[in-house]
C-alpha cells in the first residue's frame, strides 16, 4: 500500500504528463500510467505524419518512463469513443456555421470519463493529468478549477466542462509550477530530450492543421455542394463569391481569395443561404452574447447580474461582464431572455427567492462592460471570479 493512495496518470509521452507521473511517484502515490490512443492517423488523409500525443514514439516514451521508475503502464484504445463524439461534433459544428473547440469536448466528455472508468476498474482513488491548472475545495463543499501559477501556460479555460464527480478525484500537480521549472525537473530526472521536446498546439486529428482539408475528406462532395456562395457586406450587397461557408471562421482576415482594397474580416456566417458577411474590424465588436450547454463549477446557484470576467477564447485576457440566467421555460421567447432591462430591477435582483437554481438555467445572457471582439458561436465562454472558474458553456 502506498502512503498517498493509488492514482491513474494520463501519460501522453510529453514533458508535462511524464513529469506529473514522476512527481506523484516520488511523493508516495502508487502510480499507474495510461496512454490513450484517440485517433488513427492513417485514416485522416492529411499531408503530415503523426504528431503530438497519439504517435508510436510518444507511446514508447511514456512506457519507457514508467518502466524506468518501476510503475505499471497501459495503452488504452479509445478511438471509437473519441471518433463518434468529438470528430462528428467537429464536423457538424462547422456545417452549422459555428467554430468548435474539440479539445474542450475531448477533455470533458471523453478523456476524463475514460480515465475515471479505468480508475474504478484498477481500484485507483485518483486520476491525474499534466494540465496547468489547480483544483481546490470551496467553503461550500464544491470542487473548483482555478488558474495555474504560470498564467502563460494556464489551461483552466479548457477544463470548464469537468463535473463535480470528476473534479473531486482529479489531481493537477503542475498548477503550482512554472513551465521553466517543469523543464528543469525533466532534466533532473534524466530526460534532456524530453525537456527540449517541442509542444504541439494542433488539433490531434488534424495533424497538418488544415481543418478545411479534413472537412473535405470527411464529408463526401462537400466542396461541390458549398462552392460559389456569396460574400456580402452588412447592407446585404454582394461583394463576390467564396469557396463555401464551412471554410471560414468569425474574425478571419487572411485567405479570403479576393482583394477588397482594405482589411476586411468575416463577421457573420449564414449556413442556410451559404452566405458569409464581411466587415470592418469594429464590426466584430459586441456587448452581449448568449451562452448555452452550461456547466457550473464554483456555485450551485447564480444570482442575476453576477459579475464575472468572461473569456471567449483560450488566449483571451477576459472582459468584465454581468451574467443573467435564462430559465428553461423562458428560453424559447426572445422577450424572456434576461437582460438588464427586464431582470436587473431592484424588485428582482439579488434576493434569495430570485437566485436561479442551476437545474433551471438553460442559458446565460452575458453583458460586457466593454465590447468584446470576435465572439464566435461554437467556441467556449468561461466565467471567472478572480482565479476561480465559476463555470462555462458554448457560445450560441
Amino acid at each position: 500500500m502506498s502512503r498517498k493512495g493509488k492514482v491513474l496518470v494520463a501519460m501522453s509521452g510529453g514533458i508535462d504528463s511524464t513529469v506529473t507521473a514522476l512527481m506523484l511517484h516520488d511523493e508516495g502515490y502508487e502510480v499507474v500510467g495510461i496512454t490513450m490512443k484517440t485517433w488513427d492517423y492513417s485514416s485522416s488523409g492529411g499531408s503530415k505524419k503523426e504528431t503530438g500525443c497519439c504517435n508510436l514514439d510518444s507511446f514508447n516514451d511514456a512506457r519507457m518512463a514508467a518502466v524506468q521508475h518501476g510503475f505499471a503502464h497501459f495503452i488504452l484504445d479509445i478511438r471509437e469513443e473519441f471518433g463518434d463524439f468529438v470528430i462528428d461534433n467537429f464536423v457538424e459544428e462547422y456545417l452549422a456555421g459555428r467554430t468548435p473547440n474539440p479539445c474542450v469536448l475531448c477533455n470533458t466528455h471523453i478523456k476524463w470519463r475514460a480515465l475515471l472508468k479505468r480508475a474504478d476498474a484498477l481500484d485507483c482513488e485518483f486520476i491525474a493529468t499534466g494540465h496547468y491548472a489547480k483544483i481546490h475545495q470551496h467553503d461550500n463543499g464544491r470542487f473548483v478549477v482555478s488558474k495555474a501559477l504560470d498564467e502563460t501556460k494556464d489551461q483552466s479555460y479548457v477544463l470548464w466542462g469537468l463535473q463535480q464527480d470528476l473534479l473531486k478525484r482529479t489531481l493537477l500537480p503542475l498548477g503550482t509550477y512554472r513551465k521553466t521549472e517543469i523543464r528543469q525537473m525533466a532534466m533532473d530526472y534524466g530526460y534532456p530530450e524530453l525537456a527540449k521536446k517541442s509542444e504541439s498546439y494542433e488539433i490531434c486529428f488534424v495533424p497538418d492543421n488544415d481543418y478545411r482539408g479534413f472537412l473535405k475528406r470527411r464529408v463526401e462532395g462537400l466542396e461541390q455542394k458549398v462552392n460559389g456562395g456569396n460574400f456580402i457586406d452588412k447592407q446585404g450587397n454582394i461583394l463576390g463569391q467564396h469557396r463555401g461557408y464551412p471554410f471560414y471562421t468569425i474574425g478571419q482576415r487572411k485567405g479570403l481569395d479576393m482583394a477588397f482594397g482594405k482589411p476586411v474580416f468575416v463577421t457573420k456566417i449564414y449556413p442556410d443561404t451559404n452566405t458569409v458577411m464581411l466587415g470592418d474590424e469594429t464590426d466584430l465588436e459586441q456587448n452581449e452574447m448568449l451562452v448555452g450547454k452550461l456547466n457550473f463549477v464554483k456555485y450551485d446557484a447564480i444570482t442575476p447580474g453576477m459579475e464575472a470576467v468572461t473569456k471567449i477564447r483560450y488566449k483571451d485576457k477576459g472582459t468584465l461582464s454581468n451574467l443573467y440566467p435564462v430559465e428553461t421555460q423562458n428560453i424559447a421567447s426572445p422577450h424572456n431572455i434576461a437582460s438588464p432591462h427586464n431582470i436587473a430591477s431592484p424588485h428582482n435582483i439579488a434576493s434569495p427567492q430570485n437566485i436561479a437554481s442551476l437545474h433551471n438555467i438553460a442559458a446565460l445572457q452575458v453583458h460586457f462592460y466593454e465590447n468584446a471582439k470576435g465572439i464566435a458561436p461554437g467556441q467556449s465562454a468561461v466565467f471567472y471570479e478572480g482565479d476561480d472558474v465559476i463555470g462555462g458553456g458554448i457560445i450560441q
